[in-house]
């Protein structure tokens, strides 16, 4: 059964002193959660802890680790069974669950800080080993997802097939061709593998992108305005999320850069999170400084630069290995009254 709770219920306290993030009805279910300390008073005290009010969760999670945390996100006034609009087909929930883990990141680092702040040096030990622990299960899942772990995946590939080889010749000056032909076999298959790996890495590491952290984009098919919020030089989602959104019907196919986008709740409020191939996406011919309107915002950037764009926080830019952008200033009129030489 689908169950569902406000993110400002996630920090909810408890008498003693000592209260976990707690999503109502999940505790059951979520070691992550149920682990997570937070000093008493932070209700008040954390800005994170306010800037989604308007979300809410659905599901019925299991650990981070085993990457069965099913996560949505919509306005607490979205009535449920309604009939999706094609662009849901781009609807992605890791995208989305992504976004949450990554708050969730956040708001464990400002509580450390806070109690570092009042002293609380005990519970600021226990946020810290929580985030501690956080951190690291989410950067082995981004390396697996990114390519870093192919990278050294196939630099140990490579190490066992020169050992491989090495008992593959000394089984051949023993004559023992039934042991010498199982080594050959196996060296076959971690060179393929190896070679997977290392083409992984690869693209990664020479990834292009058409468009940056915290753009404005607008959807070439269905048409809605968006913000970029995250990137992948190829498509990591499911296979059965690429059936659903006819991956295999585009141009580039799934060997294209994919964009978490941010989508307007005022074009589409059920969409809230998609992920889109960079060949459906185009930038505003202009600088569009008009309003856009998401939960997620609050948390993901600092603002609008001058050109309408949306600034990432550092933490976001980090995630991804972004530089920084900055906005051209634009070149002095010439026009100031002196006209031309006579």
């Amino acid at each position: 059964m689908v169950q569902g709770a406000s993110l400002t219920c996630l920090a909810a306290s408890v008498n003693g002193g000592v209260y976990g993030l707690i999503i109502p009805q999940w505790r059951r279910h979520s070691n992550l959660l149920r682990k997570t300390h937070a000093v008493s008073g932070f209700d008040s005290q954390c800005p994170l802890h306010h800037c989604l009010q308007g979300l809410h969760f659905m599901g019925n999670p299991n650990t981070l680790k085993q990457r069965n945390l099913r996560v949505e996100a919509g306005w607490l006034f979205n009535k449920g069974g309604e009939q999706e609009l094609d662009a849901s087909s781009e609807r992605s929930e890791s995208a989305n669950e992504d976004i949450l883990i990554f708050f969730f990141q956040l708001d464990l680092a400002t509580r450390v800080q806070y109690a570092l702040n009042v002293e609380q040096y005990d519970i600021a030990q226990q946020l810290r080993n929580k985030l501690t622990e956080v951190e690291g299960e989410v950067i082995r899942q981004q390396e697996a997802k990114r390519g870093s772990s192919s990278k050294s995946e196939a630099q140990d590939k490579a190490i066992s097939i020169i050992r491989l080889r090495s008992d593959l010749q000394n089984a051949i000056e023993n004559e023992n061709y039934a042991v010498a032909a199982g080594l050959r076999d196996q060296i076959s298959e971690l060179e393929a593998e190896s070679l997977a790996a290392s083409a992984k890495a690869l693209v990664y590491e020479n990834a292009q992108y058409a468009f940056r952290l915290g753009q404005k984009v607008k959807h070439k098919t269905f048409g809605y305005q968006a913000v970029v919020c995250g990137m992948d030089p190829i498509c990591c989602e499911s296979s059965s999320w690429m059936e659903t959104a006819q991956v295999e019907k585009l141009a580039r196919g799934s060997s294209q850069p994919f964009y978490q986008v941010l989508v307007d709740v005022h074009e589409d409020p059920n969409l809230l999170v998609a992920y889109v191939p960079e060949e459906n996406l185009v930038a505003p011919e202009k600088p569009d400084v008009g309003r856009f309107d998401h939960p997620y915002t609050s948390f993901l950037f600092y603002g609008m630069d001058a050109a309408g764009d949306f600034i990432p926080i550092k933490q976001l830019r980090e995630k991804y290995n972004r530089p920084r952008h900055e906005v051209p200033m634009d070149p002095p009129d010439d026009d100031s009254g002196g006209g031309a030489d006579a």
